[in-house]
């Protein structure tokens, strides 16, 4: 016992170590590439507006120096590759790494911004807002897999939720819709814990096998009903609520408390999430199946009940996350209008650790490179469009390949269970 002990720890030894030098060797890239392009920006300053002029408190733009700021920025770059390099594994490696990709996001927006002025706040607030399906994706991803359910079908029940949404919004109102997509974002949740509970078909094979069965649905009506019944993809649009004198905070304000009610309904189930999955009796039931049912059965808990309870609330959350897509946005469908959120949610939840605040913070990210593509883009930056919009993809492949540390699954997660 001791000598396999012995051998796990030199594994993750090696593993920390290897993580470490991938790190060192990104930082040090990053750091030649804002020293070479990035500083060579001459004399001028990037502005950013941190106010708008309808604002309670107008705050002063933010002039920062572009080429000296810049080479600043390389440096310490240059400084936490090295660090990382010659502590090897020890560190955290994580809190490097992220504070590096932070700088040298920072150090991009201050090159494409020299000689202009761009909106931070804005750009924050639609930050926040793209955030919210792949948010509300991870948070079902959580619920799922804290049971030990791969759920691959999160992109499905985004879709579904989007079409529902707009098609109920369109017949009912926005309430109407918003409902509509939550069940039927629950229904899918429900076929799947049958699937993989009750008939244990392999997880992987059930989730992809919803994602095609709704992207098929759902494509046909698209381009063969809603292109005749145009009224039947028209949705009202939920408005931005503003909460008194919150709302009226500089930066924060506009942030966080000038929303629609997708955003403070998606920070309202991560609470709740977060207080059922940590501080309920229940929680700690449902995290019990998720690592070791036999033991939870043992002891009186059905995990057959739970994992089903769990998987269909899971199908409800993603199916109000794919409600946002109509109802909080544009107020119509479009075919296949996820555009792969749903998998940048299984992303998102990995490296949340599959935690629902975890989730949330990488949601943040990822709707941050969404949103920074959009903003790049008006600036007419000399980056093509189209390596703009692959932003949001390679901050998922960043994270997939495991540049943040070691994130350990749920032990029972994918693996069917039979009771004996």
């Amino acid at each position: 016992m001791a000598i396999e002990t012995v051998q796990a720890n030199r594994k993750l030894d090696t593993q920390a170590g290897r993580q470490s030098r991938i790190a060192a060797v990104l930082l040090v890239g990053l750091s030649a590439l804002t020293a070479m392009v990035f500083a060579q920006v001459g004399d001028g300053d990037a502005v950013f507006r941190l106010s708008r002029a309808s604002d309670a408190i107008v705050l002063p733009d933010l002039a920062v120096p572009a080429m000296e700021f810049n080479y600043i920025a390389a440096g310490v770059l240059a400084f936490l590759g090295v660090r990382l390099w010659i502590r090897g594994g020890s560190g955290r490696i994580s809190l490097s790494l992220g504070f590096g990709l932070l700088l040298a996001v920072a150090a991009f927006l201050v090159w494409a911004t020299v000689g202009k002025a761009f909106s931070l706040t804005g750009m924050l607030q639609a930050t926040v807002v793209r955030a919210v399906p792949i948010a509300l994706g991870a948070l079902a991803g959580v619920l799922s897999e804290r049971v030990a359910v791969t759920n691959i079908a999160i992109e499905g029940m985004l879709l579904a939720g989007a079409f529902t949404g707009a098609l109920a919004g369109s017949l009912l109102g926005g309430w109407g819709g918003i409902a509509a997509a939550v069940l039927v974002g629950g229904l899918f949740g429900l076929l799947l814990a049958a699937l993989v509970v009750t008939y244990r078909v392999d997880q992987i094979i059930a989730g992809v096998v919803i994602n095609l069965f709704v992207l098929g649905v759902t494509s046909y009506v698209s381009s063969q009903v809603f292109q005749e019944y145009r009224f039947l993809n028209n949705a009202p649009v939920f408005r931005v609520i503003s909460i008194p004198l919150l709302s009226d905070i500089p930066v924060i304000g506009p942030v966080l408390f000038q929303q629609n009610i997708f955003v403070y309904g998606a920070l309202i189930m991560v609470a709740v999430a977060t207080y059922y999955l940590f501080y309920t009796r229940s929680g700690l039931r449902a995290r019990a199946v998720g690592e070791h049912p036999r033991a939870a059965d043992t002891l009186g808990i059905d995990v057959y009940r739970i994992r089903y309870i769990n998987v269909t609330i899971a199908g409800m959350v993603a199916g109000f996350g794919g409600a946002w897509l109509t109802l909080g946005l544009v107020g119509r469908f479009d075919e296949n209008m996820t555009g792969g959120r749903g998998f940048i949610a299984l992303a998102a939840m990995i490296f949340g650790r599959w935690h629902p605040v975890g989730a949330l913070m990488a949601a943040l990210i990822f709707g941050f490179a969404d949103s920074l593509q959009q903003k790049l883009a008006l600036l007419q930056t000399p980056i093509p469009a189209e390596f703009l919009a692959m932003a949001p993809y390679l901050a998922t492949i960043v994270v997939v390949a495991g540049l943040i540390g070691v994130a350990r699954a749920p032990a029972a997660d994918g693996k069917p269970y039979i009771k004996e």
